[in-house]
């Protein structure tokens, strides 16, 4: 199932819902705790798509591809290595990416996002399935001068707009093996599968757990694969993943 958070075009209010056919379906309640679907439906051509979760953290793995740490010069971690972007780096399919003022080099990255659907700590590789609520595209944006230059990334991942996400969450997917693509201005940038992952997603947010406790709601970026890159003013980047769909950004100068 298809879960969309959206904006009514003539009210301007948001609501979430289930894609059916054409149309969103309304959903009454809440998707972490106790939900049920309703009769009211909005036609797509009527409603604008939101990124479909609001996170309190957005947890990132690095270097979970091998041939993207081959490419950068770096080592496969011996455990999955994470870092953290701000949540108010969440934006929506068709939303502008800001390059920032501060940043020289603005990079693109296609990843699988998580979204947690209760509170997990200490959870067993084989229990993490039940603490998905779905997975979603997401573009890991990074001011990559900022990132060769500083030793922390928090500043370099969290301007901003670094995090499209979207266009809704797939609630029922196998995460094994997934085409995973990157396209800027139609011209195919990355093009991996989930299953190149060195970590896959049920031992990465198993792993999480083990140190901190996730949140209903909370994002976790599964890394990037081969063909990370830069982005140019005006440039239309999209990311497409297998199973779930694709999101196009438009980057634009602050």
């Amino acid at each position: 199932m298809k879960c969309v958070r959206f904006e009514d075009k003539r009210t301007g209010n948001k609501r979430i819902g289930f894609i059916d056919g054409g149309a969103i379906r309304c959903v009454y309640g809440s998707l972490q705790t106790y939900w049920q679907i309703t009769d009211e439906t909005f036609d797509m051509r009527d409603v604008r798509l939101l990124a479909p979760c609001v996170p309190k953290q957005i947890i990132c793995v690095s270097f979970n591809y091998k041939q993207h740490a081959d490419e950068c010069g770096a080592k496969v971690p011996s455990e999955p290595s994470i870092f953290a972007k701000a949540a108010h780096t969440v934006i929506g399919t068709e939303d502008n990416i800001v390059w920032p003022k501060q940043v020289k080099e603005l990079a693109y990255g296609a990843e699988l996002g998580i979204v947690v659907k209760k509170k997990m700590k200490n959870v067993k590789p084989e229990d993490v399935k039940n603490y998905i609520l779905g997975y979603t595209c997401a573009n890991d944006i990074t001011a990559a001068d900022l990132q060769r230059k500083e030793r922390q990334w928090l500043r370099c991942k969290s301007f901003d707009t670094f995090c499209p996400l979207g266009p809704w969450l797939e609630t029922e997917l196998d995460p094994s093996d997934l085409g995973i693509k990157t396209y800027v201005n139609g011209v195919m940038k990355q093009n991996a599968r989930t299953s190149d992952m060195v970590y896959n997603p049920y031992e990465i947010l198993s792993y999480i757990s083990q140190s901190f406790t996730l949140d209903a709601g909370d994002l976790i970026l599964t890394g990037t694969p081969e063909g990370f890159g830069e982005l140019n003013e005006g440039d239309e980047v999209t990311v497409e993943i297998e199973g779930i769909g694709k999101i196009t950004n438009y980057v634009t100068k602050e």
